[in-house]
């Protein structure tokens, strides 16, 4: 049997490395050796897997050394891949893995890669690091793709119940590689006749939803110039049966937020300039900027001054009921106001007070739903299920100026909804 090596640790690699290791020898490899230790422990702090499920997974081997990738046949790449400053791939960490494996890949190896990249990266990105191990590309080694559909913090929709999409560098790689995703993939699997088709199914997936999610964001700033409740409208459209239930809200995250990225820069680079998806994606970064601009103008019409204003920040992540602040964009909330001169305090109780502190320079403020009396303004960020017992209708009926960017309060006419 097939020696499996996952390079990369985080909610990704992580279920993965736990489910092979049930049946097959598994390395799992994170160049964070902290993170490493405290795996050995049970403990995973994005609460991906439990402390049973790394106990059940008998044949995994944790490892920081690159060494015990050393008799490895199958390597799995699960490392992020980020933008830079300019919204440009950073393919540093793809690039770092690939190096990595290319010092241990034998012959006959195969090599896959989950993280999302733009189509056309693994073979002109990856394969050449893997050939500075003197191995040929489709002759000594393979390679395969299939894309990540992890959703963070989500008990229901998890990586066996999941259809998952595999491709592979020759027919017969291909077959190999969706054979092997099959044994654990309960919900089956997808064949694409080639890698580049894989990698672009999964761009798609998070630009689609980006998208949708900038066209709804848009109905917002338009219908709030028409004092028009946004959530009724889209609530009233959803009657119809073939009515995409999207509703406005930040996009972060490790995937909507950075996907279309990755998309448009190869648009770009064979000369294509892509219209929709850059559009949707310039308004979905100032949606935070909008919701500052409204607790501000809140702030006004209530009399209240805006410099030193006390708000209250419900939320940090980059979504509901998960520790992930990856990307979040809530922190233009809190740049914003700050800039305004509001004194912001962020609740988050789901959130690593040190991952926030290093982070964003943020000290998390301790959660207790009956403590929010001596803020000005209260900003419902993240839909948190510890957020939804606050008595949002109450607090606005004292006077203090509620929005709730998720709807997660009961509807009344004192409180703003995006």
């Amino acid at each position: 049997m097939k020696k499996i090596g996952v390079i990369g640790l985080g909610y990704v690699g992580l279920p993965l490395a736990v489910e092979f290791g049930k049946s097959r020898p598994t390395i799992g490899f994170d160049i964070d050796s902290e993170r490493v230790g405290e795996l050995k422990t049970g403990l995973d702090r994005s609460l991906e897997v439990s402390p049973e499920q790394l106990a059940e997974s008998g044949q995994l081997i944790l490892s920081s050394d690159p060494d015990d990738l050393r008799d490895v046949d199958i390597y799995i790449v699960s490392v992020p891949t980020p933008v830079d400053q300019y919204k440009k791939p950073d393919l540093n960490p793809l690039i770092l893995s690939s190096r990595t494996i290319s010092k241990y890949l034998s012959e006959g190896d195969i090599v896959i890669y989950e993280s999302t990249v733009f189509p056309g990266c693994t073979e002109e990105v990856c394969v050449p690091v893997l050939e500075e191990s003197g191995l040929k590309y489709n002759r000594d080694f393979f390679c395969g793709y299939s894309p990540e559909r992890i959703n963070p913090g989500d008990k229901v929709h998890t990586l066996t119940n999941i259809k998952k999409v595999t491709s592979g560098s020759t027919p017969e790689i291909a077959q190999e590689v969706d054979d092997l995703y099959a044994q654990i993939i309960k919900a089956g699997t997808f064949k694409a006749s080639s890698i580049k088709v894989a990698e672009a199914a999964k761009v798609i997936e998070n630009s689609q939803r980006d998208i949708n999610i900038a066209f709804v964001n848009e109905l917002s700033l338009l219908f709030d110039r028409l004092d028009i409740d946004t959530l009724e409208v889209l609530e009233a459209a959803g009657t119809k049966w073939n009515f995409l239930p999207f509703k406005p809200g930040l996009v972060g995250g490790h995937c909507i937020g950075i996907d279309p990225y990755y998309l448009t820069y190869k648009a770009e680079e064979v000369g294509y300039h892509p219209q929709i998806i850059l559009a949707g994606r310039r308004l979905n970064d100032n949606m935070g900027k909008h919701v500052a601009e409204q607790v501000v103008k809140g702030l006004i019409q209530g009399e209240r001054p805006v410099k030193n204003a006390k708000v209250a920040l419900l939320g940090i992540t980059f979504k509901e009921n998960c520790p992930d602040i990856r990307n979040s964009r809530v922190i233009d909330i809190y740049r914003e106001l700050t800039d305004f001169g509001c004194d912001v305090q962020v609740i988050d109780p789901w959130a690593d007070a040190a991952s926030v502190k290093r982070e964003f320079d943020i000290e998390l403020r301790d959660f207790d739903e009956g403590d929010l009396g001596d803020f000005e303004a209260i900003v419902a960020a993240v839909a948190h299920d510890q957020f939804k017992r606050i008595d949002g209708v109450g607090l606005a009926k004292t006077g203090r100026f509620v929005y709730d960017v998720k709807g997660i309060f009961e509807k009344s006419e004192l409180i703003k909804r995006m």
